[in-house]
């Protein structure tokens, strides 16, 4: 037993406390865990985390009163600046490792970034991945492709449709770009010229399968190439739906609800709308980009407003061992 140190002594005599030894202090970790995993069918499918990012939604989502905006968010206990995650998907065929989008890359923002370090805390390393599928080209999905001028993913062929490609990597898009749309341009560019010259790049149009049981699905308006992937072992089914939602708690009951981030409002609602409206029906699972990690769940229909059920609820995964160690 270690000596008492004089001040423990003294409080000890002081408040009549037992003679024993103070415990030390334990230093904290302070690390989040940034991986999450479970079967479908099959295939094994692994949430990464690539951080998290705080977003005004009250500024940020349109179309919906901002007073709404926040009453719909403190019913989730969120504050109007919500920290919103960000997630890719690995999914493992047992013949090709599929990493659907790559999250931010290294940035100076210390919260995002993480895919890779999360990647390995799962038990994979980077260039297990043969595939890579990108639902559209926004910094935080596509940022984590290139590092330090190499390839993150130096043996996976890169996968996206053909419209997503054309708008970004057009450079009239870039020279008629606004100012501050510019530099989102120049770095698609940089990073597909570079995974272009090393033979990494294929587009695709249609919704013919890429791998056995993955498939494409066209959701376009978050962007004009937005797309989803339908993803469907032993007849168990999971979208990866990319940016169709950015506010689960306001968006699910107000699917009419927008943010300023989408290129055509009108679309990307005609769109969420039905992607939850199958999703509800059917009774897939969905896996979303910003939904609160692992962002992994079900759609549910709920009467909403004026007895409607134009609303939606989301239902996490109900945390699973099945099948795992």
């Amino acid at each position: 037993m270690k000596p008492l140190k004089a001040a423990s002594l003294i409080a000890m005599i002081a408040f009549g406390l037992p003679d024993v030894a103070v415990a030390e202090a334990t230093t904290q970790v302070k690390t989040q865990p940034g991986h999450y995993r479970q079967l479908l069918g099959q295939y094994e499918i692994t949430a990464l985390s690539d951080g998290t990012n705080a977003m005004p939604m009250d500024k940020l989502l349109t179309r919906t009163d901002p007073n709404t905006i926040r009453q719909l968010l403190a019913e989730k206990s969120l504050p109007p600046t919500v920290e919103t995650s960000i997630n890719a998907f690995l999914v493992n065929t047992g013949k090709n490792l599929v990493l659907i989008d790559t999250g931010n890359g290294t940035q100076a923002n210390s919260n995002v970034g993480k895919v890779q370090k999360n990647l390995l805390a799962s038990g994979y390393r980077p260039e297990q991945v043969d595939t890579i599928l990108m639902t559209h080209l926004h910094g935080d999905h596509f940022g984590g492709l290139v590092q330090n001028g190499k390839l993150s993913y130096p043996n996976a062929t890169v996968y996206v449709s053909q419209k997503e490609y054309d708008f970004w990597l057009d450079p009239q898009h870039l020279a008629q770009a606004a100012p501050e749309r510019k530099p989102a341009f120049q770095r698609v560019q940089d990073v597909f010229k570079m995974l272009a010259a090393a033979n990494k790049v294929k587009t695709f149009t249609g919704d013919a399968p890429l791998l056995p049981g993955i498939t494409p699905v066209f959701a376009p308006g978050h962007t004009p190439g937005h797309t989803a992937y339908s993803i469907v072992s032993d007849g168990n089914k999971l979208l990866a739906w990319g940016d169709i939602v950015h506010a689960e708690a306001v968006q699910m009951p107000i699917p009419e609800t927008t943010i300023s981030f989408d290129s055509d409002m009108d679309q990307a609602t005609k769109t969420r709308e039905a992607l939850f409206a199958q999703a509800a029906s059917e009774g897939y699972l969905v896996a979303g980009a910003h939904l609160p990690f692992p962002g992994i769940g079900h759609v549910n229909t709920r009467v909403e407003r004026n007895g409607t059920t134009n609303g939606y609820r989301w239902i996490p995964v109900n945390y699973s061992l099945n099948g795992l160690k």
